[in-house]
């Protein structure tokens, strides 16, 4: 009874309620169609990403690889290419100093040159001539300053080409050095994968960084970075061929003239010595015929005091003879006997004196002469005093020679043998 006081709820009719089984079958069999679409659409998304990733990453990977490949190819080049720039550096810096080396030695040469110069400048009256040594002096002061200016311009085109040198290879080690640590970067990119512990989500990873260039222009770079290098190599190559050239010719030039300089020398001093002699012997016969005129006018000078004295006698005999009484005053034959006399010894005295001072005269001449012989043989002395300390000064030289010149050479006989020595009292004043 109290089940019965109770409001029943809704009720629905048989219909309904098939109609309500009917439509829940329906969207059941509706939703597990639409399910399964997108089952069937979700296994082919999957796939199809999954494969595409795949090959992006396999794309990729082999990209990278290729890269890495291709920058290590430009690295091998440019580390040969910084080898070869360094060797040519160290090369050309040897000739650069062989041509400095070279220079310095040339002032030993000419400090001597100019020492011989000057000592020759002290040469006296008829000596100071210009002879050979002189013109071959002057030439080798000029073919030393040649040698100098030349050396010196390829010293500096030396340093030039080794400025030019070092800044190629800066270009190539920075070059190299970016190519190092990009193959760095792109194996460290090669290396990654899903299971790496560093990888993350970036922000805007897409973009285009700032200073990023070309391929092209990447290689293009490279590529003439590489094609500089090669051409200050070979200029400094070809630098170096005409510098080790210059410095042959320069010294073989300076050797002839040191040569050719010594011969004029030895050849004068030989001259010198000659000329040495002939004074020395013409001195000799002028002393010799000094002491014969200066005898003969002794006797000169005897014979007239003699002459004059048979003139007194013969005069007095005439003026006593004078003092005859009368007839006996009478011209005999005494008296043209005593006449003649007088006549032939005034004569004779007339001769001697003459001769007596032509002779003198003569004498004044072999004294004026011999004084002549005897200032040119110190005049000739000094002369040998100064060429022989020019070839003592240019001994020095014979050190640099032997670089150049073989041992034993054509010249033997001339240039490098012993000086003669002087005779005894040959360099003494007269």
């Amino acid at each position: 009874t109290a089940m019965l006081n109770v409001k029943p709820g809704q009720r629905f009719t048989l219909p309904d309620w098939h109609t309500n089984s009917h439509l829940t079958s329906a969207n059941a069999e509706r939703q597990r169609s639409a399910s399964h679409r997108v089952r069937q659409e979700a296994r082919a998304l999957r796939n199809e990403t999954n494969n595409q990733t795949k090959w992006d990453e396999h794309d990729n990977q082999t990209r990278l690889a290729e890269r890495i490949s291709s920058v290590n190819r430009w690295k091998e080049t440019l580390d040969k290419c910084l080898a070869d720039i360094d060797e040519e550096i160290d090369a050309l810096a040897k000739v650069k100093e062989a041509a400095e080396r070279a220079l310095q030695a040339k002032n030993l040469p000419l400090d001597v040159s100019i020492e011989c110069l000057t000592l020759r400048e002290s040469r006296r009256a008829i000596d100071v001539v210009r002879d050979l040594v002189e013109e071959e002096l002057h030439k080798e002061v000029k073919v030393i300053d040649k040698a100098k200016r030349e050396l010196q311009q390829r010293a500096k085109e030396a340093f030039e080409q080794l400025c030019l040198l070092q800044e190629a290879r800066q270009q190539l080690s920075c070059d190299q050095r970016c190519k190092a640590e990009a193959l760095e970067i792109d194996r460290l990119c090669l290396s990654l994968s899903v299971n790496s512990p560093n990888i993350s989500f970036k922000v805007n990873p897409t973009r285009v960084p700032d200073g990023s260039t070309a391929l092209d222009e990447w290689e293009q770079n490279s590529q003439s970075n590489k094609e500089r290098a090669e051409a200050e190599i070979k200029a400094s190559a070809e630098l170096r061929q005409a510098t080790m050239l210059a410095i042959a010719q320069t010294n073989n030039e300076l050797e002839a003239q040191r040569v050719a300089t010594e011969f004029a020398l030895r050849k004068r001093i030989r001259d010198l010595e000659r000329a040495y002699d002939e004074l020395k012997w013409q001195e000799q016969n002028t002393l010799e015929e000094i002491a014969e005129m200066e005898e003969d006018i002794r006797r000169l000078e005897e014979d007239l005091r003699r002459k004059t004295q048979d003139l007194k006698v013969a005069h007095t005999r005439l003026e006593t003879r004078t003092c005859r009484p009368n007839l006996e005053l009478c011209r005999d034959q005494v008296q043209y006997g005593l006449t003649a006399e007088v006549h032939q010894l005034e004569a004779a005295i007339g001769a001697l004196s003459r001769k007596l001072a032509e002779s003198r005269d003569a004498l004044d001449a072999l004294y004026r002469q011999l004084h002549r012989i005897q200032t040119d043989i110190g005049y000739k002395a000094n002369s040998l005093v100064l060429d022989n300390k020019c070839m003592e000064s240019r001994r020095k030289l014979l050190v640099l020679a032997e670089k150049f010149v073989p041992e034993i050479d054509t010249f033997n006989r001339t240039t490098n043998r012993a000086l003669s020595p002087l005779k005894n009292g040959q360099l003494a004043s007269p």
